[in-house]
Formats: C-alpha cells, sequence, structure tokens
C-alpha cells in the first residue's frame, strides 16, 4: 500500500493513508477487474514492475477523491444564484461570465450550475461553463449526461428531474441543452492550469483536505491565479486560500483583499 500512497503523491498530490486497507481496496478493486487482473494484489505488481503510464493514471484516477451530487450544500447554490452571479454580471460591463467547476468528478456541480442557470439567468449576463477532473473516466460519464436513480435522487427536485431529465434505459438522461452548456477537460490541479485562462468564478469545494501539504499550496496557488480581476473561489467548509478574504456577505466565498476593497 506504500507504493499507492507514493504514486498518488508523486502524480497528483493526493494524500493516501496506506493503513486504510479498506479504501484502497475498494477504489483499486474495479480497475483490477477491468485491466484483466485477478486480484489487486497481481494489479499493483503489475504497476510496480511494468512502470507503465497508463496503468500508474489508473491506479491514481481511482484514488482521486469522488464525492459529488447535485446541489450539494444548497445554501451555496442559493447564494451563487442570488448574490455571487448577479453582482459578478453588473461589473462584468457585458463580457461572458467564465466559471469553472475544479475537480468536479462525475459533473453533478457544474451541471447544477447550468441548471441554476437556465431557470435563473443573470440579466443580460452570458456565461461559459467549464468542468474539470483528473479522471478520464468520470469526465466520459459527465459527458454523456447519464445518471442513475439513486444519482438522481441525491440533490435533485422532483420538478428539476422533470424539467431537465429524461427517462433512459439506463436511468435518467440530462437535456442536450444543458449537456451543450459544459465544456469539459481534463486537469491535474497540482500542475500549471494557466492555460485554462482565467475564471470570474472557480469552485473547488472538499478536495484540499485530500491533499499533501505541498500539493495544497500549490492547487490553491493555481486557483487563485485562475482568479480574473474581482473573481471569487468557493472552497468547502473550513477550508482557506492564502492571499484571499471573505467575501462580503457570501459566508465560503473569497476573494483578493484588494478586490473587496473596490467592491466595497
Amino acid at each position: 500500500m506504500q507504493l499507492v500512497a507514493r504514486l498518488c503523491a508523486e502524480r497528483a498530490g493526493l494524500r493516501i493513508d496506506p493503513e486504510k486497507h479498506y479504501l484502497v481496496e475498494n477504489r483499486l478493486a474495479p480497475v483490477a477487474r477491468r485491466e484483466g487482473f485477478s486480484s489487486i494484489e497481481e494489479f499493483l505488481g503489475a504497476v510496480r514492475d511494468r512502470d507503465e503510464e497508463r496503468l500508474i493514471w489508473a491506479l491514481v484516477e481511482a484514488m482521486s477523491p469522488s464525492e459529488t451530487s447535485f446541489f450539494r450544500e444548497p445554501e451555496t447554490f442559493e447564494l451563487i444564484a442570488q448574490k455571487v452571479l448577479p453582482d459578478l454580471a453588473r461589473r462584468s460591463e457585458g463580457r461572458p461570465l467564465r466559471v469553472w467547476a475544479a475537480a468536479c468528478g462525475t459533473g453533478q456541480e457544474v451541471y447544477s450550475l447550468a441548471m441554476l442557470l437556465s431557470e435563473q439567468p443573470a440579466a443580460g449576463s452570458t456565461f461559459e461553463l467549464t468542468g474539470s477532473d483528473l479522471c478520464e473516466r468520470r469526465l466520459e460519464k459527465a459527458q454523456s449526461g447519464l445518471y442513475s436513480q439513486f444519482e438522481v435522487q441525491r440533490g435533485l427536485s422532483a420538478h428539476r428531474l422533470v424539467r431537465h431529465f429524461e427517462n433512459a434505459e439506463e436511468g435518467f438522461s440530462l437535456s442536450p441543452r444543458i449537456r451543450s452548456s459544459v465544456r469539459w477537460r481534463r486537469v491535474n490541479l497540482v500542475e500549471d492550469v494557466g492555460r485554462m485562462g482565467r475564471f470570474d468564478l472557480v469552485l473547488c469545494r472538499g478536495l484540499t483536505p485530500h491533499l499533501t501539504e505541498a500539493a495544497r499550496e500549490r492547487v490553491l496557488k493555481n486557483l487563485v491565479d485562475a482568479l480574473s480581476t474581482g473573481g471569487i473561489l468557493a472552497l468547502g467548509p473550513g477550508e482557506a486560500a492564502p492571499g484571499l478574504v471573505a467575501a462580503p456577505g457570501l459566508a465560503g466565498f473569497l476573494m483578493r483583499a484588494e478586490d473587496r476593497r473596490a467592491a466595497a
């Protein structure tokens, strides 16, 4: 299990406790089967001996955090709809607002934003939504827009389910209109994310507690650097970012101190 912890830390800055055998086994058993190995031990042996990038990344991606749901922490989305986006829209001078849901897993968070914007559009504003994750398989699922009964029951109201989804054999299919409003990128947040450009709103909630201390510093710096002038970063409860202060009247939302003074 030390091999798993080392590779995850080296490649993605993930902090994995090698003593949590149940977590490693739960995450890697499906990967071992998918790759044609008879056991996790055989899979890890191949990772160690072959030193193949494909197998290494299959391991790292499987161990990356994956918890997500529609409209997770509803009060956050309420603030986004009622305060954050209208305030950003007023300062945007008519240009499109860029929103990035980082480490978005299988897409529920960024699709929640897309549904919200279709229901409560900020007057006169257009939006560019981007969802990213480390794991290719999660991104493939996100792009498909196909979710199970269990997944749609987590956070979706019956009204939104009827409005935005259609029945499908495998579960529920998100409407093409909502799916097409999101762009997708595979992004390793510990690397340089400058190619992503600048964003007015960045969401990365719940990731930093899963990172090593060094990786946490790099990721937070990358997220801060991705903010446009006046941009806002949403982290999870208890998370903070160096150089940012609480956005006025917006619990859980952060911005640069100089931007806060300018907005006051």
